[in-house]
């Protein structure tokens, strides 16, 4: 088989996960109403910032994507600067993480949700035609959620409905089905995404102290959401429905495979309604942005790794911007066999998302 060594970007690659980042609460002031104005300076308010990704820290932006002053991809122009011009990314997919999903408080979150969406088809879409995005939703309120995806659906440049994977409970909870039957009515997959409401414990053992445990953990996070969504039979409610894990990693994929479908085989009774077997489902329903990729070290391991996974159609390219997880150009792995790559880049994200294909 013949494999790619690290390489620059193919020009005409689609970027399925790429993170604008809300300068300050008071940017999204415009979308709010005179009310939640009042209440963001009457509480004194202030940023809706997430420890999931600190801003400090490292991992959070590459040191040549941190601007002088300000937040790592605050604007369009550092996005053209960064990656959408010198990569010559024929579309990019938004996936804002603005701390929308922390708030108690029903109204406010659906109020604060809103603004984010609308801030990002005014200050974004609007502002440079290769950009798509993704509709946040408060899953804080589920009535909200679907209202929120039936007022931003008509906007066909949104193309994905965004959650985080580490909410109060697990996404394949009956209660969350209406949000799964508006996605798939209009035609938008599920995006899951490290990230966390932080009402619960980040890890299964508890709190952690450290920030490496936090995001190591999102991992596992995200493997508990798949299996909730399997088993709670999703999956087979909405036949249309696509789920994207995003920044989850992949080579993960096998042993969790190999194990859900062995202990379904033995548990069926328990969920008869999942009637194909986990390891399909996946293959057929779910897909996985390529950064970061936990891989193995040799290019050989990473394609014998592939080979368990036994699909080329599972993988979006993605380049995970600001967020530090490959140095320079080289965000397509070595080891990705070579007669893979178009459908990497392009093929797999057209089919994944419907809406791409429109003018």
């Amino acid at each position: 088989m013949s494999l790619i060594p690290p390489s620059l970007i193919p020009p005409g690659a689609i970027d399925c996960d790429v993170h604008p980042a809300v300068p300050d609460l008071r940017a999204l002031f415009p979308y709010l109403n005179n009310h939640w104005r009042d209440q963001v300076v009457q509480r004194g308010m202030g940023d809706l910032e997430t420890i999931s990704y600190p801003p400090n820290a490292p991992l959070s932006a590459r040191s040549d994507w941190r601007p002088a002053s300000g937040k790592p991809a605050s604007s369009v122009a550092q996005m053209r600067e960064h990656i959408l011009d010198p990569w010559q990314i024929r579309t990019a997919i938004l996936n804002p993480l603005y701390g929308v999903h922390l708030l108690f408080s029903e109204d406010m979150a659906a109020a604060f949700t809103s603004a984010l969406n609308d801030w990002v088809r005014h200050e974004w879409l609007d502002r440079d035609e290769r950009l798509r995005a993704s509709i946040v939703v408060p899953l804080q309120n589920v009535d909200m959620a679907v209202a929120e995806i039936e007022r931003c659906a008509s906007d066909r440049r949104f193309v994905q409905v965004l959650v985080m994977a580490l909410g109060e409970t697990p996404l394949g909870r009956r209660h969350f089905w209406p949000i799964y039957a508006a996605a798939a009515r209009h035609g938008l997959p599920l995006g899951i995404h490290p990230g966390s409401s932080y009402r619960h414990p980040v890890t299964p053992t508890g709190w952690p102290s450290y920030f490496t445990e936090d995001y190591a953990a999102q991992s596992l996070a995200l493997q508990n959401q798949l299996t909730s969504l399997i088993t709670e039979g999703v999956f087979q409610k909405f036949p249309d429905l696509t789920v994207v894990l995003l920044e989850s990693g992949f080579t993960w994929l096998p042993g969790y495979l190999w194990r859900l479908t062995k202990f379904w085989r033995g548990l069926r009774l328990e969920v008869p309604w999942v009637n194909v077997s986990p390891t399909e489902l996946v293959r057929e329903r779910v897909r996985f942005t390529l950064q970061p990729l936990d891989a193995p070290p040799t290019a050989a391991d990473l394609e014998a790794l592939l080979r368990h996974v036994d699909s080329d159609k599972m993988l979006l390219f993605s380049s995970d911007y600001p967020h530090w997880q490959f140095d320079g150009d080289e965000a397509i792995p070595a080891g990705l066999p070579a007669q893979s790559l178009q459908r990497i880049l392009v093929d797999n994200p057209m089919d994944t998302y419907p809406r791409l294909g429109e003018p």
